[in-house]
């Protein structure tokens, strides 16, 4: 049974098979010239239908034998060559070695099994043209053992070039999947990007300008509420407001640019979460205690971002829902890590479920995002404590 039409071997390795067949074809028409049992004008008409040959193989043949399809132009290509070279071996029987030529060719060209019958013919018709051109059957039973070999020995050249062939398709098939698998997972893996991406700037502006614009609104309510009771009060929660709104202004920058929080750019990682305690105190009155243990040193800024945006969020929770009147927040270094502990006396919440907002969400996504450890334990009545550690 033949096989579905495979390319042939890669262009680059194409030259291997020509050089082999100009070599082949060179010896074959010195043996050709070379041959005193035949008259000077046969030589020549051989020579010239051997030489025929190549050039109809450089013309045609190279852009023909494409992959055994069996198509139009493979069998014009094989059917010329056949018709040259049997005209050659009818002029000089020598012409015959060029069957190590064509054989191949006729295989690259056809399906197994029709390259198989026409190089069948091809290795026995030789010895009846001979047999004719000479009028006598003597020379016959001699060049048909050398027929039967040369029939033996091209059909096992054919399989193997068959066989290297189909090799070769199916590597080729095997390659042509692996490129789209690729593409896939490129084209997954930037989808999964994009996402991550959309997920960390959504925690971003969550961390940021969403909580800044709470804090805002909360202090000109503040304000509105002490205009006509205590005017320098609503002066100063205007104040506080309006300098809200000028970070707020700058973290918008900063996510515009780095998405490095400015803070950090200012002042160290203990500087600025000490600012956000003092921010808290300031804001709501609820007392807030802040230490610092351990030498701080230099930290990876993404662990330094994770660990101001837990601080910021923690203490946004704490400002909205605890309730709380104390919140104490420890930031601890050793030589190989970094802990963050923030504790709050408030109203507290059950820890266990999964009905958390989108701020808590984020908090372990981003311990997640540089391997931190992050436990979050509250009990209603009892308060919270909001624990992250990471490796420095």
């Amino acid at each position: 049974m033949d096989r579905a039409p495979h390319p042939v071997a890669p262009s680059h390795w194409r030259w291997i098979w020509d050089l082999y067949f100009a070599v082949c074809l060179v010896v074959v028409l010195v043996l050709v010239v070379e041959e005193q049992a035949v008259s000077l004008p046969a030589r020549l008409a051989a020579a010239v239908l051997l030489s025929l040959m190549a050039l109809w193989y450089t013309a045609y043949g190279r852009a023909a034998v494409r992959g055994a399809d069996g198509s139009r132009e493979s069998w014009i290509f094989v059917g010329v060559a056949a018709l040259l070279f049997l005209a050659a071996v009818a002029f000089v029987p020598t012409s015959t070695f060029a069957l190590p030529v064509i054989c191949p060719m006729v295989f690259l060209a056809l399906p197994l099994t029709r390259a198989a019958l026409v190089v069948i013919l091809l290795n026995v018709l030789p010895p009846a043209i001979t047999a004719i051109h000479a009028g006598t059957l003597a020379r016959v039973h001699d060049l048909l053992p050398i027929a039967v070999l040369g029939v033996i020995f091209a059909l096992l050249v054919g399989a193997y070039i068959d066989r290297i062939a189909g090799q070769n398709d199916e590597r080729a098939q095997i390659i042509a999947e692996l490129q789209a698998r690729r593409a896939e997972v490129a084209r997954l893996s930037h989808e999964a990007g994009v996402a991550e991406e959309r997920a960390r700037l959504a925690a971003e502006i969550h961390d940021t300008l969403a909580q800044g614009f709470t804090s805002i609104i909360t202090l000109i309510q503040a304000a509105e509420s002490e205009a006509d009771t205590d005017r320098d009060a609503a002066y100063r929660h205007l104040g506080m407001a309006v300098r809200t709104a000028r970070e707020n202004l700058a973290e918008a920058r900063a996510m515009v640019t780095a998405l490095t929080p400015t803070s950090l750019r200012t002042e160290t990682l203990a500087d600025a979460i000490g600012r956000q305690v003092d921010r808290l105190a300031e804001e709501t009155g609820i007392g807030a205690e802040y230490e610092v243990d351990g030498v701080t040193g230099e930290l990876p800024t993404a662990v330094e971002v994770v660990l101001l945006r837990t601080v910021q969020e923690t203490l946004a929770n704490v400002r909205k829902h605890a309730h709380a009147s104390d919140v104490a927040v420890r930031l601890s270094f050793t030589d190989t890590s970094v802990t963050l502990t923030v504790t709050d006396d408030g109203i507290g919440f059950d820890s266990t479920t999964g009905s958390h907002g989108f701020g808590l969400r984020g908090m372990r996504a981003r311990a997640e995002q540089i391997g931190a450890t992050l436990e979050i334990s509250s009990v209603p009545g009892e308060g919270t404590t909001v624990r992250l550690e990471a490796s420095r």
